[in-house]
């Protein structure tokens, strides 16, 4: 029997996501090798192809119309498309610029008039071509994509949360921040990750985007009266993930 065909490509993106993937570790990932072949992965291999793929996923969002032809080929060589990590699934850190309309002067002074500098709004790959999944992180975890990728092996749709992460904070009984006179994002931002960070001390900042339909008035409220933001902190908070979702300049 045949081993799944498997590519990975990237987009706008510090390409972390494939790096985490890297750090599987030899059994994992010798394990996935026993089920798939990958054909195409830029940062462990040389090796292209232009043949038709079974799995594609890609990372990185799009911010350059030039790249529109790019996705539209991979979409239709390859039976499902993933994207993987915050970039590609919801935008990302890189959606940021969507908010700052002056940012190439503001990040690269003179050279920003520089051609291979040139760029336009952030938007997820979903926006530019169909995609079949989307997993969420940054970076992606390794256990959630092994799990994606084992579920597409056997024929299962993938499972993702779309629960708060509060639920997870609840499962590992830590403490809210918000009781701890801290502020936090968890109430709106999608579980998945275990929530490492409250455990940690340290308050979510919804890497992981944002539950459907997020009630941000109410979540901007307690951060204003619970959490001890001034408003226009409280206003701007979830942005650091989540811009996309965020239309105000």
């Amino acid at each position: 029997m045949s081993k799944v065909k498997v590519a990975f490509f990237d987009f706008t993106s510090c390409e972390g996501c494939q790096i985490e993937l890297t750090n599987l570790g030899e059994t994992v990932f010798m394990g996935l090798l026993d089920h798939i072949e990958i054909v195409e992965f830029r940062e462990t291999m040389a090796e292209r192809t232009t043949a038709p793929i079974d799995i594609a996923f890609i990372e990185g969002s799009f911010s350059r119309e030039s790249d529109r032809p790019r996705l539209e080929e991979i979409r239709r060589r390859a039976a499902v498309v993933v994207a993987y990590g915050s970039c590609a699934a919801i935008g990302g850190i890189n959606a940021l610029k969507n908010h700052q309309p002056d940012y190439a002067d503001f990040v690269y002074g003179p050279a920003s008039l520089m051609p291979h500098l040139a760029s336009e709004a952030v938007k997820p790959i979903s926006d530019i071509i169909k995609v079949d999944y989307k997993i969420y992180g940054c970076p992606v975890s390794k256990a959630e994509f092994v799990r994606v990728v084992s579920d597409l092996l056997h024929g299962k749709t993938p499972t993702i949360p779309n629960y708060a992460v509060c639920v997870e904070c609840k499962m590992r009984e830590t403490v809210c921040r918000y009781a701890l006179g801290d502020h936090c994002l968890g109430v709106v931002a999608r579980a998945g990750c275990g929530a490492p960070c409250p455990a940690d001390g340290v308050p979510c900042e919804a890497c992981r985007g944002f539950i459907d339909h997020p009630n941000l008035p109410s979540l901007e409220k307690g951060l204003r009266d619970k959490g001890g933001l001034p408003a226009d902190r409280a206003a701007t908070k979830t942005r650091m993930w989540t811009a996309i979702y965020r239309s105000e300049a």
